[in-house]
């Protein structure tokens, strides 16, 4: 549920966008939709009114949604304060290049690596097991924030809109999918613990 909270916003800029020059009236309002200026704006909101929803239904706020939106409202922001909108296109980089760092940090330092602390509770798996993947993840990151921009710069913008929207779903199925399959060797012989959380990362 929580996830799907997370897409809304990423949704609604992708719709809005498509409404571009449309009049839209609401309450005796009228606006003109300006292409990504205004899915933009509806992205912030979108961002903002997802806060107290995703609290109510969980009880708390994951320090990965705090980060993710606080990057959102700051190049946000300065896509509308500056009309350029490089500020947003960029956004999925940079966050995807600091979680890539974050997670290849984790390798080097403290007990257990970022992956094994998010999901170790749940697959009381070897180090050596959580190493692997995680590296994986950190390659993850570093090729989806790259073509991120590739798109950005190569392609017209409204094609990067669309991209947006799918590889933000596709990326996160084929990353599970692969760490699924990386981990299945050693899942065959370990029993997951009961009452497990779901995990809360979602590139």
């Amino acid at each position: 549920m929580k996830q799907l909270l997370e897409l809304i916003p990423i949704v609604l800029f992708f719709v809005v966008y498509q409404m571009d020059g449309e009049t839209v009236q609401l309450a005796g309002y009228s606006h003109t939709v300006d292409g990504i200026f205004s899915a933009t704006a509806v992205l912030l909101a979108a961002t903002i009114i997802q806060f107290p929803i995703i609290w109510l239904i969980s009880g708390k706020l994951e320090k990965r949604l705090v980060w993710t939106s606080i990057a959102v409202l700051v190049f946000g922001a300065a896509t509308l304060l500056f009309r350029n909108e490089l500020f947003i296109q960029w956004k999925p980089s940079v966050i995807n290049w600091g979680m890539g760092i974050a997670f290849a940090l984790s390798q080097f330092f403290g007990r257990a690596n970022l992956l094994e602390r998010m999901m170790g509770g749940q697959l009381p798996l070897p180090s050596e097991a959580w190493s692997r993947v995680c590296w994986v993840w950190v390659a993850h990151f570093t090729i989806v924030g790259t073509l991120n921009l590739v798109v950005a710069y190569q392609f017209e913008e409204a094609t990067w809109v669309t991209y947006k929207l799918y590889s933000s779903i596709g990326f996160t199925l084929l990353l599970m999918i692969i760490t699924i399959a990386m981990l299945s060797p050693w899942l065959r012989n370990a029993e997951p613990k009961k009452d497990v959380a779901e995990s809360e990362f979602r590139p």
